[in-house]
């Protein structure tokens, strides 16, 4: 097998014929130097500033307990913080898949810095660099280390799914130092990569990549109670909740927890793993006005996107909410953190807009068309609008007040469909609303609702949700088992709920 059939090429960022003539310095570093006819003709991107104190004042719908809503750093703190540098990354196998010599070849090879705004022309190149920040790692051997990725028991236990090849392509393995080769790990992709049921690998989605499986594997292994405590803390805690009730879980609770939620939901930051997040669609991002599942983060453009890609990029764990900076009693110094830089986030952002569905195996049958019919007869467009199958609205829960500001200034439904409202009500993602969700992709996405708590469109429509003996696939939660809100369709007959699901499948 030849070593450069391990690698993962990176996308190419020119194509000579339009640039003119590249050649290599003596240090290494590619030199471009641009015919003026190739230059007239250059993609020249209008890159937004990232972090504008206005814009990001105005990014975020306020909390549901509006004091607690978040005070983000400054501008001039970003900018002080240190720019993200993307190596060149390769292939995680599992332990049986593992080609020969290849971890002896990941050794010698040198460090690669792989995006160089310099070598790109067109807006092709722009998105395909966009990829590589798609890819690159945010963290290095942590919360995983690379000797867990070698051994089957990691694999088993957290259900890790694999490519055809054996890969796990939710991590990557980087060399930033000759002979180090470290595991990277909480890029985008670790989020919004999923494994569909033939072994090929599907870009931007809700992913499948099983977090909290793994938090959990990495809890049994390494973690006291205490620092189980603090991890929890961090991620979970609330000013103007108890703080202090995560000092009486035990460990076993805090890892029970955790395993109960399923691949495609998370339990991340601002959250709580008695309200887990089902992980967000990004193909069609393009076209929502609200980013989350609580419509927290507003979309006016490239811009705000790349906001909220810099606060999942860690970010958000330096805001202040009330007080409560879940990475410390204070901000470190900003030099000590890394941070994207705009180009990076503008390629991204340009990468995830460009992003398409596979080809829909459902076919429009008899079926399928009388599905359409019943979707128009009970109204669903009302909500979820043709042709995006949304109307980007929010839709407050029975519990919130909306107050009279946000009337005119959000997009609200003057409704509520009784779904869950702990998410958000009580977490630092709780606005008071849900948002409307597209059901666009609904065929390859999964488990449903804003906590993940059905796996399947049969189980969301079948009308046994609402009691407290159904048994859910999805996540179950401290509740119970019973999924209920959302009653539209649970009336229809048998053969009505199989037609509307088949259309559904179609979109």
């Amino acid at each position: 097998m030849c070593h450069g059939s391990w690698e993962t090429p990176p996308s190419t960022f020119f194509d000579a014929l339009k640039l003119g003539v590249v050649k290599t310095s003596s240090s290494g570093a590619l030199l471009l130097m641009v015919t003026t006819a190739s230059f007239a003709q250059q993609f020249r991107p209008e890159i937004p500033k990232t972090w504008d104190d206005a814009a990001v004042a105005a990014l975020e719908v306020p909390l549901a307990y509006a004091p607690g809503s978040p005070v983000h750093v400054t501008s001039d703190y970003y900018y002080r913080m240190k720019p993200r540098a993307i190596f060149k990354s390769y292939p995680v196998y599992h332990p049986s898949r593992v080609p020969a010599g290849y971890w002896d070849w990941l050794r010698q090879q040198e460090p690669k810095e792989i995006f160089d705004p310099l070598l790109f022309a067109s807006r092709e190149d722009w998105i395909a660099a966009g990829e590589i920040v798609f890819d690159a790692a945010t963290a290095y051997n942590g919360p995983i280390l690379p000797e867990e990725t070698l051994t089957s028991d990691w694999y088993q236990k957290t259900g890790m799914p694999l490519t055809r090849d054996g890969v796990m392509p939710f991590y990557r393995y980087v060399v930033r130092t000759k002979g180090k080769v470290e595991l990277g790990t909480n890029s985008c992709a670790t989020c919004h990569t999923r494994i569909l049921a033939d072994g090929s690998v599907l870009k931007g989605t809700q992913g499948n990549f099983p977090f909290d499986r793994s938090s959990a594997f990495r809890m049994r292994a390494r973690f006291s109670v205490g620092q189980a405590q603090r991890f929890e803390r961090s991620f979970f805690g609330a000013p103007w909740l108890d703080l202090k009730r995560f000092d009486t879980l035990s460990l076993e609770e805090i890892i029970t927890a955790h395993e109960a939620i399923p691949p495609g939901v998370a339990a991340r930051s601002r959250s709580d793993t008695a309200s887990p997040v089902a992980i967000g669609d990004l193909i069609g991002i393009i076209d929502r006005k609200y980013l989350d599942r609580t419509g927290l983060v507003q979309h006016r453009g490239i811009g705000d996107l790349m906001r909220y890609s810099a606060l999942a990029g860690g970010l958000d764990d330096l805001s202040s909410f009330n007080g409560f900076i879940p990475r410390g009693a204070s901000r470190p110094a900003p030099e000590s953190r890394e941070r994207y830089t705009d180009e990076q986030l503008y390629a991204l952002a340009l990468y995830i807009y460009s992003l398409k569905p596979p080809k829909n195996p459902n076919p429009l049958d008899a079926t399928a068309a009388r599905g359409e019919t019943i979707f128009k007869r009970e109204g669903c467009g009302e909500c979820h609008t043709p042709p995006l199958y949304t109307n980007n609205r929010l839709i407050p829960v029975s519990a919130f007040r909306v107050p009279d500001d946000h009337q005119g200034k959000y997009d609200i439904m003057p409704t509520s469909i009784d779904t869950d409202p702990s998410l958000t009500m009580r977490s630092r993602r709780g606005t008071g609303y849900y948002k409307v969700p597209s059901l666009r992709g609904v065929w390859y996405r999964g488990p449903f609702a804003h906590s993940g708590s059905v796996q399947t469109l049969e189980e969301w429509f079948d009308p046994a949700r609402l009691r407290d003996d159904f048994l859910t696939s999805g996540w179950v939660g401290r509740n119970g088992r019973a999924v209920r809100g959302h009653e539209f369709g649970l009336k229809l007959s048998v053969a009505d709920r199989k037609a509307l699901i088949a259309f559904l499948k179609t979109l």
